[in-house]
């Protein structure tokens, strides 16, 4: 049977918690270092993943970034997409140092945010062999223009720019808003999508209670400023895997499709998966197990 136990690394300095799994027989094995998306903590689906990777006698490495989770950081729930980049280099390191692992042979899952995130991490990072992303975030401007709508957004921008105004007077975090809402035309949130606040909640009740579905007010205002583009063109000869939800319109598929045709490795795979959602990718068994298989197939084949 796998094996997991819980571990800590430093990250600029704070703590980053997570969970290493082992597969069965003797190491040292090849490890997939996997974070998660907006709010998301460990135990939203990441173990679920893990399961066909382990299969593959690929260990896993989970974490929550700083701010989240189990992890360290101030404020709680502020989500800084630079940051978070840095804590996934942070997990390649203390990956490095474990005797379990063949520090040459380490990979990189990350599932919405983190399906961008691991785009500029393994741009950025030599050591990486190869990035799996699912159903990423691309492009934080037009993502939320087109699923805020032109009135919507507008408003949001106002709400942003109130509380850059109130965090440079009073000198403090600012304020929170909701990672979605039931009532999205009524109360203003970063994920306007009643369906993620029901599934989230839903994952909350039953494995996630660490989960909080909310974020700093700044956060939102630096995903406007996300784009993964220029990276994913620096990706000449890292294997790279990007799942795709047919018709997603939280992450937009024509944007994710867009970003993988950018990458000039030659070594890269498609996969765009029919008759599943954004959500359904954290909440159908069946939609899990068939992105989870392909991710285990491409970590072995590249690991």
């Amino acid at each position: 049977m796998p094996t997991q136990r819980e571990v800590e690394f430093l990250s600029k300095g704070l703590k980053v918690r997570g969970d290493l799994a082992l597969p069965d027989g003797e190491g040292p094995f090849p490890l997939l270092v996997m974070g998660g998306g907006w709010c998301y903590v460990k135990e939203i689906v990441m173990p679920h993943y893990a399961k066909a990777i382990l299969e593959k006698k690929v260990a896993v490495l989970m974490f929550d970034y700083r701010c989240t989770g189990a992890s360290e950081g101030m404020p709680r729930q502020h989500i800084d997409p630079h940051a978070q980049i840095e804590d996934y280099k942070s997990a390649v390191t203390f990956g490095e140092t474990l005797p379990e692992i063949d520090p040459g042979r380490i990979g990189i899952w990350g599932i919405s945010y983190a399906g961008g995130h691991v785009v500029v991490v393994g741009a950025t990072d030599p050591r990486v062999k190869c990035v799996i992303s699912n159903i990423p975030v691309v492009n934080g401007y037009e993502n939320m223009r087109r699923v805020h709508g032109s009135q919507r957004f507008q408003e949001l921008n106002e709400l942003i720019l109130a509380d850059r105004r109130e965090r440079t007077s009073a000198g403090s975090a600012g304020g929170r808003m909701p990672m979605s809402s039931l009532k999205p035309f009524e109360e203003l949130s970063t994920w306007p999508f009643p369906l993620i606040h029901e599934i989230f909640h839903d994952i909350k009740e039953r494995e996630a209670p660490r989960h909080e579905h909310w974020s700093t007010v700044e956060s939102t205002e630096l995903l406007l400023s996300y784009d993964v583009a220029p990276y994913a063109k620096r990706l000449y000869d890292t294997p790279t895997l990007m799942v795709v939800a047919e018709g997603d319109e939280i992450t937009l598929w024509d944007l994710e499709i867009a970003v993988y045709n950018s990458i000039p490795t030659s070594r890269k795979k498609l996969a765009v998966l029919p008759k599943v959602s954004h959500m359904s990718l954290y909440s159908r068994e069946n939609d899990l197990a068939v992105a989870g298989r392909l991710a285990a197939e491409f970590a072995s084949e590249h690991l």
